[in-house]
């Protein structure tokens, strides 16, 4: 077993929730620390603040990985005088590090909105609204037959999913030629005399944004001294990416009891419904935090009900005129869900890679209001 480093996680939680997928007024990934501590042990948090830095200290954990960030805006001093400061110089003292995952991991693909909805019991969510999709390359890559299983393995974990399958690859067969000049290590044949290798020609579809992790795999893993491989540019997309979800109930219920749901089903200590608790609901969006700006979007698609946190009260009044019904189950509790959620995806990922490192669910958090 291997204990990672601090730049070993980002490139984890960079797998599990791509920073290119935040919005742009966003900040994600490395907030605080250095790149090349050893972790043993990690704390995930919804929020970045004074309980959750002391109990990832009190823990001894090198590593807190959060949802909100924790430096949100540019910081014009570190000093002990502000909360943001005085964190960050504490944190720094016991060589705590600070990993946040914001909208980010609201788009990615089993993050905030993916949890929220499995919680809440919505079926073939779909994103609310699209602000991209994965764009996918064609790698094509030759080698010596015999030697094709060790290499497609070596590359899996950076190959596309299409649809409800993996591990997906094209295998053909034909003859390379080559001819080694001096200095050259041939994996066979020798130097000056030009040879023909029996070959298997590769084919798997990549997201971009692993092709050089990829390539890196090929290379370590290729019986050849210098590899013969080809990258296509395609015209192919990827599921669609974006904020909040919409998909359905097993069943149609009541609004008014939908609501009772979401309560029980999410501990909130309360909710707030807008519109008539008799409608019947059966297509339900979702998103977790501050999601009222996705009215219309839901309203366009059909949502007989929008959940979310942070509603205000023309937002409400918004809702009543589209015809919407709308949930405010609270930013802390749409939200929390992936405290869990994200503890169990980072659990996977370092076991994949043999990681020796604890990770830690902090369960101290709590809804800031009071309900009376």
């Amino acid at each position: 077993m291997i204990t990672p480093r601090v730049a070993d996680i980002v490139g984890i939680t960079n797998k599990i929730a791509p920073s290119q997928f935040a919005e742009a007024w966003d900040n994600v990934g490395l907030q605080l620390g250095d790149p090349v501590a050893p972790v043993a042990r990690i704390m995930v948090a919804l929020d970045p603040g004074s309980p959750a830095v002391e109990a990832a200290i009190e823990a001894r954990c090198n590593l807190l990985v959060t949802h909100h960030p924790f430096i949100f805006t540019p910081l014009k001093k570190i000093s002990t005088a502000d909360e943001t400061g005085r964190l960050a110089i504490r944190a720094l003292k016991h060589d705590l590090a600070i990993i946040s995952l914001h909208t980010n991991y609201d788009i990615a693909q089993g993050g905030v909105n993916d949890l929220l909805a499995e919680r809440l019991g919505i079926q073939g969510t779909l994103p609310l609204r699209v602000t991209g999709a994965e764009e996918y390359l064609k790698l094509v890559v030759f080698v010596p037959q015999g030697f094709e299983v060790p290499l497609l393995k070596a590359l899996a974990p950076f190959s596309a999913t299409m649809g409800n399958y993996r591990n997906c690859s094209f295998q053909g067969a034909g003859f390379g030629r080559f001819t080694p000049e001096p200095g050259a290590q041939p994996f066979a044949g020798q130097v000056g005399r030009e040879q023909e290798q029996p070959e298997s020609r590769l084919e798997l579809l990549l997201p971009k944004g692993r092709l050089s992790a990829a390539l890196a795999a090929l290379k370590g893993a290729h019986p050849y001294e210098e590899p013969a491989f080809d990258v296509y540019q395609l015209l192919n997309q990827g599921p669609a990416r974006g904020l909040g979800r919409i998909g359905v109930l097993a069943e149609a219920t009541s609004a008014g009891a939908f609501a009772q749901q979401v309560k029980a089903a999410l501990a909130a200590s309360g909710v707030r419904l807008v519109g008539e608790p008799g409608r019947q609901v059966r297509k339900v969006a979702l998103c977790g935090g501050s999601g009222a700006s996705l009215l219309h979007e839901a309203a366009r698609k059909g949502a007989d009900l929008l959940v979310t946190g942070d509603v205000k009260y023309h937002e409400a009044r918004e809702a009543e005129a589209l015809g919407l019904a709308l949930l405010d189950a609270g930013h802390f509790a749409t939200e929390w869900p992936m405290v869990a959620g994200l503890a169990d995806a980072l659990r996977r990922a370092l076991a994949l890679k043999k990681f020796e490192t604890d990770v830690v669910a902090y369960q101290g958090e709590r809804e800031p209001f009071s309900f009376w």
